[in-house]
């Protein structure tokens, strides 16, 4: 009974209260800025229709979960426009609404599901079409453009500004490109699955419009990152950073530098201002480069750093996407160590001999 209790109970995590005030701030900023513009549009027309109701279920997706591919722009703007089609031409067919409100919401899941656009609140607008037939201002072809379309592409366009000014990541989130310009995975996916394989379990499992292809690579190489963590114990950068480091002040030029790679054959050299971290440098920075004038502070570039009690599976996860040589460890703004890729591979084939 418990058990049958608990499925009825709520299942989701309590939400963090930020993350509930951005998708509410961002909902209600995103339908007054579609309200206001079809409005506008209309010739500010009061017996002008400008949200329907299926918008407030459109905005709850954009904005409280933008990585679900239900709320992906397609599915948004094509789930919505084709809903209303559908029952425009229900109504044409007939306008009992007995007959007509399940027919168009089988015809629209129907156009849906033949154009990969499934988007739930298109349900509510086949339905809000047909029950809309019998007042005092029947919707014509032109509803499917405006307010629907129309609407639910500013709802979109909302949707992508908000989202991004607040970290999220809308439309979805895509495979990173690779760091150096070839077709091959990162190097942390070369031993998983495959996207196409990726995909293909979660249609298996029916899955495809709970999570993208991406966010479940995502989500795998989170859990394979806490697995490695066991395997790795408790040690930490402060474990396995080197200490004694070469660096360079920011205004050291560019022979100088050139000098420092060639005499210490190093990849990385970071850059102090005394004492405080400034910034690494890449000896693939240097590469072609002629201008006497550059220094260290003009090539340095910006990267992931990290602190003594950073755990070393976390590491392993920064330096194995290829984005960057090395990490520095940081005590406050002073620069404590550097834990390079060499570190972790000796890391690893000490674990190795002792398995």
């Amino acid at each position: 009974m418990s058990r049958l209790l608990r499925m009825f109970g709520p299942v989701m995590p309590t939400p963090h209260a930020a993350e509930v005030t951005r998708a509410a701030l961002g909902a209600a900023l995103g339908l007054l800025a579609c309200d206001l513009i079809l409005w506008s549009l209309s010739g500010g027309d009061p017996t002008h229709l400008t949200l329907i109701a299926p918008f407030g279920a459109s905005a709850f997706l954009i904005f409280v979960v933008p990585n679900s591919p239900l709320a992906q722009p397609f599915s948004a703007i094509a789930g919505n426009t084709l809903a209303a089609l559908a029952a425009l031409v229900t109504l044409q067919v007939t306008q009992t609404p007995l007959i007509a409100a399940p027919l168009a919401v089988a015809l629209a899941i129907a156009a849906m599901g033949a154009t990969r656009s499934f988007h739930p609140p298109a349900g509510a607008v086949a339905l809000a079409t047909v029950l809309a037939a019998g007042g005092a201002h029947p919707p014509t072809w032109a509803f499917a453009l405006a307010p629907v379309a129309a609407g639910t592409a500013l709802l979109v366009a909302a949707g992508i500004v908000w989202n991004h000014a607040t970290g999220r990541v809308y439309p979805f989130r895509q495979p990173a490109p690779s760091p150096h310009g070839t077709k091959d995975p990162l190097p942390d996916r070369r031993l998983g699955l495959t996207p196409p394989e990726l995909a293909t379990i979660l249609d298996r499992l029916r899955m495809t419009p709970n999570i993208g292809v991406e966010d479940l690579a995502r989500v795998i190489t989170a859990a394979e990152t806490e697995a490695a963590a066991h395997h790795l114990g408790d040690l930490t950068a402060a474990d396995i950073m080197s200490r004694d480091l070469v660096t360079v002040p920011p205004a050291t030029p560019l022979a100088t530098l050139a000098q420092e790679f060639r005499t210490h054959r190093f990849k990385t050299l970071p850059v102090t201002d005394g004492g405080h971290y400034a910034g690494l440098l890449d000896q693939a920075a240097l590469l072609g480069l002629t201008d006497a004038t550059l220094t260290a502070a003009d090539l340095a570039t910006p990267v992931e750093t990290a602190t003594p009690e950073t755990t070393a599976a976390t590491l392993m996860n920064l330096l194995s996407d290829g984005h960057q040589q090395a990490v520095p460890i940081l005590n406050g703004t002073a620069l404590a160590g550097l834990v390079t890729r060499s570190d972790l591979i000796a890391l690893l084939a000490a674990r190795l001999r002792g398995a």
